[in-house]
């Protein structure tokens, strides 16, 4: 059996493998990390005499490696001096040293490259030794939750274990938890927040109590919590630590753990060869690279490098201008439309990517084919990039992620058990995330293996088979309402189209990718945007006898809602599927769009909102569901207006509750005309008052979206609400 987590302390390594009964420990002391390093030879070779003396170097040695997949896909290889470690921790210092000190002092910028640097600690020793980390039975988990007030206070009589609080004072609950590890030896601890696992021992330190959370006493910083910028949003990672022989699974910092749960991770940590613990905090792009990197390095003899190299190539303007476009979409024709089908194409980039061979090393391929047997080329749509058509890295690393989608739909189409049902829709939202970021993650600069040319060609094909696919339903019969990157919505454009099953079933033969069908509603409405609400422009489809109005505009390519024709409705883009809206405004547009559905009368709908609006005035509303959420972009001193998000920050201050940037603050408007931190109250304060004026406008606006692919807006929605007319029975059903 394998080990499924480790620890590295003074250059020895800790191996814990489960057992039926628990997990035992296996202490391995000749593990040496390394990193590798690339350039001239003679500049290599002073490198080499220069780390003779570093204490951190255990020894050095020149060995053969492709440093790129170019290399691997020429059958070529580079010469390179592989650094060897004492200390897991020490290589990153040892590779700024030689960046920054070695390569400075003797050669120009730029003479080395280095590769195998920002590895993961366990995903770094599970690939140098060949390890998978996967579980070999199932795990033991427990949860534990405290609130952040608690937390901020270091007060852990409120810790709750799987959501049941723990009865007792400190010292009981201590006694307690130490009671329930012996006996129930938990192979993963689910914490709400990682700095529960140094409160805990700290409290036990200080009451004098024996405790510990690991299967040995013990605990380790891993790393320090930080703020950082990706893609123009602000994120907060907290700290992270480790105890002896169990994971630790932070719900605070694992998007994994909200999309897929650990049967997601579980599985991602067999497709990513991370250990179960370094998985669950990794982000999708660093699980997506690290299966590039494993299997780079198995397959392709390939290293990772620490930065990348390749740079956009040159090409001619008329070229430039064809590849530097997006995906393809249709605009929507803003409006109620019925009788409207959606369908997919099934994983359209990577499949696009599988379909077409696109891979870093393949477009473009300049290799002599006749000199190491390459196949032929063919050419990308539009811009004439050529692909070799000898099989590339990126399919190989997709492939079975698209099979074991396949393979996890079929099996849940055969009416599983409750259990295995959830087991493969947690397995298949996991693979989902990966193979969505696939694609974009070839255009991100920081992309181990990615390259531009590589998301230009795979943006081609997909204009391409929209295209095609676009062509072939308007020939059948069927108009396109909305189109955005692979999703279709379509409606019949007379009395007897071409079933759409034929339809669908040749552009997949002519296209090479599945085009399913997702669904059909009774209605759909798309959203304009919002300062294009009552500013006119096209009509669209008729909506109870009421004309439907607003411009079709690029704003509402995922706003939108409507009523599947099996029951049941769907909404993208609108307030209730944003996380910063309150559950009483979500709950209330949900019950505008019933009414929608019932009456096919804006009025109707206005009647809710005024029976809603009243609650809000009446002080009926449960301030609870008025809790706003939303992620702060800087730190508290860095705001020069007082915002809600400044007044709340100031409120955690006060309560000795740290808040960093790309943290979310919960509040509850309480006076909007207030100034400071008087405007809102903590959601955590359990506020019994609020600002029903500043409330009655977020509804408002939530009804302006339901109501404005038929022409409303916000003034009309006033008007409405003040004419006095009688309001109907049917008001008062949703």
């Amino acid at each position: 059996m394998s080990p499924y987590t480790f620890e590295f302390e003074d250059g020895v390594v800790r191996e814990w493998t489960l057992t039926e009964e628990g997990a035992e420990p296996t202490t391995v002391a000749d593990y040496a990390p390394s990193l590798f390093v690339a350039g001239p030879d003679a500049a290599l070779a002073d490198l080499q005499d220069r780390l003779e003396t570093d204490p951190k170097v255990l020894g050095t040695r020149t060995e053969q490696w492709a440093t790129s997949l170019h290399e691997a896909h020429a059958d070529d290889r580079s010469r390179v001096l592989r650094v060897d470690g004492g200390r897991v921790d020490e290589v990153r210092t040892l590779a700024r040293e030689i960046r920054g000190i070695h390569e400075r002092e003797t050669h120009a910028p730029g003479t080395f490259r280095l590769f195998d640097v920002d590895l993961a600690p366990g995903f770094r020793y599970c690939l140098d030794r060949d390890i998978d980390p996967t579980p070999d039975r199932d795990l033991r988990t427990l949860r534990l939750s405290l609130d952040e007030a608690a937390l901020a206070d270091g007060d852990i009589s409120a810790l709750a274990r799987a959501g049941e609080p723990i009865d007792g004072d400190e010292p009981q609950v201590l006694r307690t938890l130490r009671h329930h590890l012996e006996r129930r030896d938990p192979d993963v601890l689910v914490v709400s927040h990682a700095e529960l696992v140094p409160t805990l021992e700290r409290r036990a330190e200080t009451l004098g109590i024996e405790f510990h959370l690991g299967r040995l006493p013990g605990m380790t910083k891993l790393a320090s919590e930080n703020t950082y910028a990706s893609y123009g949003q602000v994120g907060h990672s907290p700290a992270r630590y480790r105890v002896p022989g169990r994971a630790i699974l932070d719900t605070s910092n694992s998007f994994l753990w909200h999309q897929s749960g650990l049967a997601g991770i579980r599985y991602m940590v067999e497709r990513t060869g991370r250990p179960l613990q370094e998985a669950a905090w990794g982000s999708i792009g660093a699980l997506l690279t690290s299966r590039q990197i494993r299997l780079a390095r198995r397959r392709k003899g390939v290293l990772a490098p620490w930065n990348k190299w390749e740079p956009e190539r040159f090409t001619d303007v008329e070229t430039l201008h064809a590849a530097d476009r997006g995906g393809f979409t249709f605009s929507p024709e803003v409006g109620f439309h019925e009788d409207v089908h959606e369908i997919d194409f099934a994983s359209l980039y990577p499949r696009i990517i599988c379909e077409h061979n696109v891979s870093p090393e393949t477009v473009g391929c300049d290799c002599d084919g006749a000199d190491i047997g390459h196949a032929e080329t063919n050419p990308v749509p539009e811009i004439g990039y050529e692909i070799c058509e000898t099989d590339g890295f990126l399919p190989a690393v997709l492939e079975p992620l698209i099979s074991d989608r396949a393979a996890i739909k079929r099996r849940l189409g055969d009416d599983p058990s409750d259990d295995e049902a959830a087991r493969l829709r947690a397995e298949s939202g996991a693979i989902k995330w990966v193979l969505v970021s696939s694609f974009g993650y070839q255009g991100y600069r920081n992309a181990k293996f990615g390259r531009i040319e590589c998301h230009e060609a795979i943006n081609a094909y997909a204009r391409k088979i929209a295209l095609t696919a676009k062509r072939r339903l308007e020939e059948a019969g069927w108009r396109i309402v909305h189109g955005i990157v692979d999703s279709l919505w379509v409606t019949p454009r007379g009395d007897e189209p071409e079933p759409l099953e034929t339809v669908t079933a040749d552009i997949s033969e002519t296209v090479g990718i599945p085009l399913e069908h997702d669904g059909n509603y009774e209605w759909v409405c798309f959203v304009p945007l919002r300062d294009s609400i009552g500013s006119g422009g096209s009509g669209g489809s008729r909506a109870g006898g009421r004309r439907a109005g607003g411009s079709a505009s690029a704003g509402a390519l995922t706003k939108y809602f409507g009523k599947r024709s099996s029951g049941g409705y769907k909404f993208r883009g609108i307030e209730l599927r944003q996380r910063s809206t309150p559950a009483f405004v979500a709950d209330s547009q949900r019950a505008f769009i019933e009414a929608l559905d019932r009456e096919r009368d804006p009025e109707a709908v206005c009647d809710v909102l005024g029976r809603r609006l009243s609650e809000l005035r009446e002080g009926t509303v449960d301030p609870a569901d008025l809790t706003v959420t939303k992620r702060v972009s800087r730190r508290l001193a860095d705001y020069s207006q007082q915002t809600h998000s400044a007044a709340a920050l100031r409120r955690y201050e006060r309560r000795g509750i740290d808040r960093h940037p790309g943290q979310s603050v919960e509040y509850v408007v309480a006076d909007d005309d207030a100034r400071g931190p008087e405007r809102v109250r903590l959601a955590l304060e359990e506020p019994r008052t609020y600002d029903a004026d500043y409330y009655a406008t977020l509804l408002v606006r939530a009804c302006e979206s339901v109501l404005s692919p038929l022409g409303w807006d916000r003034s009309r929605i006033r008007h409405s609400l003040r004419d006095g007319r009688t309001v109907r029975l049917s008001t008062f059903t949703d």
